[in-house]
């Protein structure tokens, strides 16, 4: 895997990565104009009945429309990061605090009773790999309601575990509360396997792989002057 320097970062990179790759892709791939322009245009545009979606590896799904795409099989999902991490869910708690008023542990069968959210997202590992599947998960905007968070909150922050540490990712309050963010226990109807990061993982639609963090264990509201603690390239996708 590339060596990203800390002070670089990894969002920075792929977003690097992901231009690169369209420009070479723009040149070399046979893709339709109307894909291939949507890194460039800057703005969101609506792929066709038919499009692969695991060929929008050069894209960046912020621009995407995909509600014309189907949905893949699990089986042909690929993967980066951290595959092997195997968590129980007897014992795992999900602890939800920071700036709220009622600070939570859930149990998993706690979580599977929550209010949910399903939706088709693509995720997209720039230059890499493009997977589009049907999550399901907790619906952000009823996990704030449910916290209470505090009026200067502006920030969530999810902490998900790898071998090489603390992995977060870093999302504006309001994108979890549209569950533009949400935290997903289950993919194309079946529990999210471990090598996806059972038994949650983030699904942010928009963003590349590297902030879809995975063996969630841990929500943090935070306000406007929070600074990230970890700078490693940390487990995603």
């Amino acid at each position: 895997m590339i060596n990203v320097s800390r002070s670089y970062g990894r969002r920075n990179f792929l977003k690097w990565a992901a231009g690169t790759m369209g420009l070479l892709g723009g040149l070399f791939n046979p893709l339709p104009n109307l894909i291939r322009c949507v890194w460039a245009s800057g703005s969101k545009r609506i792929l066709p009945k038919g499009s692969d979606p695991s060929s929008l590896r050069d894209l960046n799904p912020e621009y995407l429309d995909t509600r014309n795409l189907k949905v893949m099989p699990v089986a042909d999902f690929r993967t980066m990061g951290d595959t092997d991490i195997a968590i129980d869910p007897q014992p795992y708690r999900l602890q939800i605090g920071g700036r709220v008023q009622y600070p939570l542990s859930l149990t998993y069968t706690q979580i599977l009773a929550l209010p949910a959210i399903e939706r088709n997202v693509l995720l997209v590992c720039p230059g890499i790999f493009s997977n589009h599947g049907r999550w399901k998960g907790i619906s952000g905007k009823a996990l704030l309601e449910r916290v209470a968070a505090k009026a200067d909150t502006t920030q969530v922050v999810i902490h998900g575990r790898s071998h090489s540490g603390d992995h977060e990712a870093i999302f504006p309050i309001t994108e979890l509360a549209s569950d533009r963010v949400f935290l997903c226990y289950q993919v194309n109807g079946e529990p999210l396997p471990k090598k996806h990061g059972f038994p949650l993982r983030v699904v942010a639609e928009g963003h590349f792989g590297s902030e879809w963090a995975k063996y969630v264990e841990r929500v943090e509201l935070v306000g406007a002057t929070y600074e990230k603690q970890n700078q490693d390239i940390g487990d995603g996708a």
